[in-house]
C-alpha cells in the first residue's frame, strides 16, 4: 500500500458481537464519534450492548446460527440503519473470510484484515507453509495434508510423542497426542472423523508434540502503509483443555534475545501474509531448548488483549477503527512496556466440574482501585443466558512488578461478589491458581492444570 491511499470515514458501525466485547466497542466508537448499531438475539434483548448503542436490532431467535451466525440478517441490519461498517470482535465471525467478503461486497467496511489474509492463516497447514518460507521458526512435522503412511514416515524421522491436528481446527479441538505406532495408526482415522464432524473438513497434519512448553504470543498492528509493529508479548500458559485462563503482558518467562526474535518472527508472518488491523502471532516456547515455534496467527482481537493496554498505554481496538480508516501507526516500533499486567477470565460454570452455570445477577460486587480494570457486561438483574460463551468478566491487573500483581489479583477475587440462582463462578479456582507454587515462581506450563488434576 502507499501513502496515496484516501481516509475512509465511518460514521456508522454495526457490532456483530455481544457480551463484553460489543460494550468494550461500543465505548471505543462513542470515544471517536461512531454511531453504533448493536445486534441482539431475542436472548440478549436486556443485555448492556443493547442498552449502550445508538441503535439496536434484533437479528434472530437464541440460536447463535440463526441469530450471531447469520450473515444475511447482519448484513441486513447494516443496511436497515445506514451503517458503513461492521465490527466483528472475536469468536462468531470474527476470523471467517465469506462473511468479511461480503460485508466487503455490500459496500461496507470489514473492520479486520482482508478475506484473502484470513483465508490464508485460517487453514493451519498453508500458515505454517506460509512461516516456513519467511524464515520463521516452525515444529518438526508435516506442512500439508498427510496421509496415515505419511504420518507414520514422519512420526518415524521426528521421534514419538507427536500430534495430529485439524488444519482447520481452532481453540484446542481437533487434536490428539500419540505416543506410539499402534498409538498413531488407532488415532489417525479418528482424528480425520473428528476434524470433518467439527470444520467440515478432514485434513490433518502432524507435528513434533512438545513436552510442557509455553504459549506466548506477539500482538501487532498493521497499518495499510506497510508498517507493522509488535506492540508487546503475552504469555497464556495458564490453559484447561487447550482453553486459556490466565494471560500475562509481558512474559516472565523470557529473556530480551529471546523477545527479540519473536518479535522479528511475528513481524515477518504478518507482512508475509499482508496482515493489516489487530491480529496475533502465536508460539510455542521450548524452555527446555530455548526454542519458540510458529503455531498460527488469530486474525482479530483477542480475549486476552487488556494485558497489552495495559502495560503499553496503546487503545488497540481504537487501532482497529483508525487503521480500517486508513490511518496510518504513530506509535514507535517498539512501544515501551511499563510494569506487568495478568487477566483473568471470569466464566460462569460449576468450579467443581467446569460445565456452564448461567442464571440471574441477583448480587454483584465489582472489584476497583489502584491498577485495576473490568471488562465486562454484567448487571445487577441481568439473566446470564444458557446459549453462548461462559465468560461473564475479565480482571484485569497492573502492577510494577509481579509480586505486587499476585498479591493485587487475590484482592480482587477476594471483594468480588457475584451470585444468583443457579450462578456459579470460577472465582475460587483464579484463587487456587495462583496461589501454586509454580505459578507464582513462573514455572507454569501449557500442562500444568492437567497435571493438578485440571
Amino acid at each position: 500500500m502507499t501513502d496515496s491511499l484516501q481516509r475512509r470515514d465511518i460514521k456508522k458501525v454495526v457490532i456483530a458481537n455481544r457480551g463484553e466485547i460489543a460494550v468494550r466497542a461500543i465505548r471505543t466508537c462513542k470515544e471517536l464519534g461512531i454511531k453504533t448499531v448493536a445486534v441482539y438475539s431475542e436472548a440478549d434483548k436486556d443485555s448492556l450492548h443493547v442498552m449502550l448503542a445508538d441503535e439496536a436490532i434484533c437479528i434472530g431467535p437464541p440460536n447463535p446460527q440463526e441469530s450471531y451466525l447469520n450473515i444475511p440478517n447482519i448484513i441486513s441490519a447494516a443496511e436497515i440503519t445506514g451503517a458503513d461498517a461492521v465490527y466483528p470482535g472475536y469468536g462468531f465471525l470474527s476470523e471467517n473470510p465469506k462473511f468479511a467478503e461480503i460485508v466487503e461486497a455490500n459496500g461496507l467496511i470489514f473492520i479486520g484484515p482482508s478475506p484473502q489474509t484470513l483465508r490464508l492463516i485460517g487453514n493451519k497447514v498453508k500458515a505454517k507453509q506460509i512461516a516456513k518460507r519467511a524464515g520463521v521458526p516452525t515444529i518438526p512435522g508435516s506442512a500439508r495434508r498427510t496421509t496415515l503412511e505419511e504420518a507414520l514416515d514422519i512420526a518415524y524421522e521426528i521421534g514419538y510423542p507427536v500430534i495430529l491436528k485439524a488444519a482447520a481446527g481452532g481453540g484446542g479441538r481437533g487434536m490428539r497426542v500419540v505416543y506410539s505406532e499402534k498409538e498413531l495408526r488407532e488415532k489417525y482415522p479418528l482424528a480425520r472423523s473428528e476434524a470433518k464432524v467439527s470444520f467440515g473438513d478432514d485434513t490433518v497434519y502432524i507435528e513434533k508434540f512438545l513436552l510442557n512448553p509455553k504459549h506466548i504470543e506477539v500482538q501487532i498492528l498493521a497499518d495499510m502503509h506497510g508498517k507493522v509493529v509488535p506492540v508487546g508479548d503475552r504469555e497464556c500458559s495458564i490453559q484447561r483443555r487447550h482453553q486459556k485462563v490466565i494471560e500475562e503482558a509481558p512474559s516472565p518467562s523470557i529473556d530480551t534475545p529471546t523477545r527479540e526474535k519473536l518479535y522479528e518472527a511475528a513481524v515477518k508472518f504478518a507482512k508475509a501474509v499482508n496482515y493489516q488491523g489487530a491480529g496475533t502471532v502465536e508460539f510455542l516456547y521450548d524452555t527446555q531448548s530455548g526454542n519458540f515455534y510458529f503455531i498460527e496467527m488469530n486474525g482479530r482481537i483477542q480475549v486476552e488483549h487488556p494485558v497489552t493496554e495495559m502495560v503499553t498505554g496503546i487503545d488497540l481496538v481504537k487501532w482497529q477503527f483508525l487503521i480500517a480508516m486508513g490511518e496510518k501507526l504513530d506509535i514507535p516500533l517498539y512501544p515501551q512496556i511499563n510494569g506487568m499486567a495478568l487477566e483473568m477470565r471470569i466464566n460462569a460454570e460449576d468450579p467443581r466440574t467446569f460445565t456452564p452455570a448461567p442464571g440471574p445477577v441477583e448480587r454483584l460486587i465489582l472489584p476497583g482501585g489502584f491498577g485495576v480494570r473490568v471488562d465486562t457486561h454484567l448487571y445487577q438483574g441481568y439473566k446470564v443466558p444458557p446459549f453462548y460463551d461462559s465468560l461473564l468478566a475479565k480482571f484485569i491487573v497492573w502492577a510494577p512488578n509481579r509480586e505486587e500483581l499476585m498479591n493485587r489479583a487475590l484482592r480482587v477475587l477476594d471483594e468480588t461478589v457475584i451470585e444468583g440462582t443457579g450462578l456459579k463462578t470460577n472465582i475460587e479456582f483464579h484463587k487456587f491458581i495462583l496461589q501454586t507454587k509454580e505459578f507464582r515462581e513462573a514455572k507454569h506450563h501449557v500442562k500444568l492444570l492437567e497435571e493438578l488434576g485440571y
